[in-house]
């Protein structure tokens, strides 16, 4: 796909710096970037490369002012990110997708399928299956029975939905992930050994979520497991059984979420961060990579850092004393002594 600087400007409503008829047929990083090729500027940590990439045209900020001249076309826009996206869609053409049922993919007499959704290879659908218009269902998905799934959806290679689960409108679901395997409920007898407590419940997609490449998601026991509107889920993260994220809250790979847990709306959260059970966090709390939550957050807004975590601030200033704990001791150590010798000489 080729396209000028003039149009490339009109779709994320930017100002030019520069040549307009300039095409371009694809993107690259800045620090790779080649002639034909857009990128774009967003942290200041990048920003030496804006007077070195070869890429022909750049996305800055409006709020950025260069200090060196430059050499490639500038288009000027309010939101860098926000932009990005809009155009990455016109260079995204994804994995190919015949429309309709493919010959290979196992369809239950029962299941209904909205229009203009496509069935890829060797998809299996069971009985009272609903799937709405629009869809798309790529190879090697597994939809168990009574699952439920809305207009816009994108299940990639490999899904695995068990039964009576639902999915919302315009979710994205990524390869390999598992949506209501049976949540960790077990029961010890008089003799230690474990009895497996049936999972009765499901899991509850809203609209609009989306969940990373190799995430499980468990069923609740009862009742349902949800993940609300516009959560976004990133790869190899857990939620256990009856856990309900909120709307808009984003967690990073290989987060753990134990059962029963709460988690408030616009909450983020950093890979590798452990939830204990039954615990409630509030919203818009903001919690740091490798931290440990095993306590309830009830302030929203809330910044934590460790493990056990603590207000993110204080966190960072007793990381800056233990830091220099050897020399505190040193030091701590001398001022005793002196404090011994004053001691003997009053004596």
């Amino acid at each position: 796909m080729q396209i000028t600087a003039q149009q490339i400007a009109h779709i994320v409503n930017g100002s030019i710096i520069g040549n307009p008829e300039i095409p371009i047929t694809g993107p690259s990083k800045i620090e790779e970037g080649t002639k034909g090729t857009i990128t774009f500027l967003a942290n200041p940590k990048y920003k030496d490369y804006l007077y070195t990439t070869e890429a022909s045209i750049v996305l800055i900020s409006s709020d950025f002012i260069p200090e060196d001249p430059v050499l490639p076309t500038l288009i000027v826009v309010g939101n860098v990110y926000q932009a990005l996206a809009i155009l990455m869609e016109k260079f995204n053409s994804g994995i190919s997708l015949l429309s309709g049922i493919a010959p290979t993919a196992v369809v239950a007499s029962s299941a209904e399928i909205g229009e203009n959704t496509s069935i890829d290879d060797l998809v299996i659908i069971k009985p009272g299956v609903k799937i709405g218009t629009h869809s798309k269902v790529y190879g090697q998905v597994f939809i168990g029975d009574n699952v439920t799934i809305g207009n816009h959806v994108t299940l990639f290679p490999g899904v695995k939905i068990y039964h009576n689960c639902v999915i919302g409108d315009r979710c994205i679901i990524h390869a390999n992930t598992v949506i209501g395997s049976d949540g960790f409920g077990f029961a010890r007898d008089e003799e230690g050994n474990y009895k497996k407590i049936p999972q009765t419940g499901n899991v509850v997609l809203e609209n609009d979520v989306e969940v990373g490449s190799n995430t499980v998601i468990d069923r609740a026991s009862m009742g349902s497991t949800v993940i609300k509107s516009g959560a976004k889920l990133d790869n190899l993260i857990q939620i256990a059984h009856n856990v309900s994220i909120g709307n808009h809250t984003a967690i990073a790979a290989q987060t753990g979420v134990a059962g029963s847990v709460s988690i408030g709306s616009s909450c983020i959260i950093g890979g590798q961060v452990g939830i204990a059970g039954h615990l409630s966090i509030a919203d818009g709390t903001m919690i740091q990579a490798q931290s440990g939550i095993s306590s309830t957050i009830k302030g929203p807004n809330a910044k934590l850092y460790g493990s056990p975590a603590i207000d993110y601030q204080n966190y960072l200033k007793s990381y800056a004393y233990f830091r220099k704990f050897p020399d505190i001791v040193q030091q701590l150590r001398h001022l005793q002594s002196t404090m011994d010798k004053l001691s003997q000489n009053n004596k």
